[in-house]
């Protein structure tokens, strides 16, 4: 069955040149010009994936993606003419999968489709054969998807899952960047050192006793992340 991406754009041109790029590469494609119409189609026809521009006439596009993330892990890659950082780190921090900047090369895209599509798509990424984690703060069961702080249930994303469970695989090494986001994004990610940096303060934020001051998921600047139980 082929897989059903939504796109969101106010620009009918964009929009047909998205529609025909992916219909091409044997997707079924949803097109809308809103933010309403975004979240009644989420509501009514949930798909495999959302491209999401920012800039929508009605809802602003990251009050469109936090009203998804309150309803649904969809993947989905937002496509903005924002260029300014804070933009970036705002749609991520609202659970955006990856973020492309406009005007943009149709193939990079499409890479990142696929590359999104894999990750939601459940595909075996080992986290059952990893073994626990456990600190004076948080525990982390990855065969099972468990993850406490202070013995209080806590909710990980499973972008958040992956980036603590390849820091795992490796407890108490430094995880350098470059092999961070190939292991937890795909092969053509190794300079999103910005995906890192929000990803890694939500999971602080979550597990650790002071995020401002990290015991357990430290970062080595300018290398890499490192995971510590002790």
């Amino acid at each position: 069955m082929s897989q059903r991406v939504l796109v969101v754009d106010d620009d009918p041109t964009l929009r047909r040149t998205l529609r025909i790029n992916l219909r091409a590469r044997g997707y079924e494609v949803e097109e809308v010009g809103s933010g309403r119409d975004a979240l009644a189609t989420m509501q009514d026809a949930p798909p495999d994936l959302v491209v999401l521009d920012l800039g929508l006439p009605d809802v602003d596009g990251v009050e469109v993606l936090r009203r998804i993330r309150e309803r649904s892990r969809v993947p989905v890659v937002v496509l903005s003419a924002r260029h300014q950082s804070d933009d970036k780190v705002e749609a991520l921090d609202e659970g955006a999968d990856d973020y492309v900047t406009k005007p943009f090369g149709m193939d990079e895209l499409m890479a990142r489709v696929r590359s999104a599509l894999r990750r939601g798509g459940g595909e075996d990424d080992g986290l059952a054969s990893v073994a626990p984690v456990s600190t004076d703060a948080f525990e982390l069961d990855f065969a099972t998807l468990a993850a406490t702080h202070r013995g209080e249930p806590v909710h990980l994303t499973p972008t958040e899952w992956r980036l603590v469970a390849e820091l795992a695989r490796h407890r108490g090494r430094v995880v350098t960047q470059a092999d961070l986001l190939q292991a937890v994004w795909g092969p053509g990610y190794g300079r999103e050192s910005n995906y890192l940096r929000v990803y890694g303060n939500q999971l602080r934020r979550k597990l650790e006793d002071d995020p401002s001051a990290p015991r357990h998921i430290l970062t080595e600047p300018g290398i890499g992340y490192r995971l510590v139980e002790g």
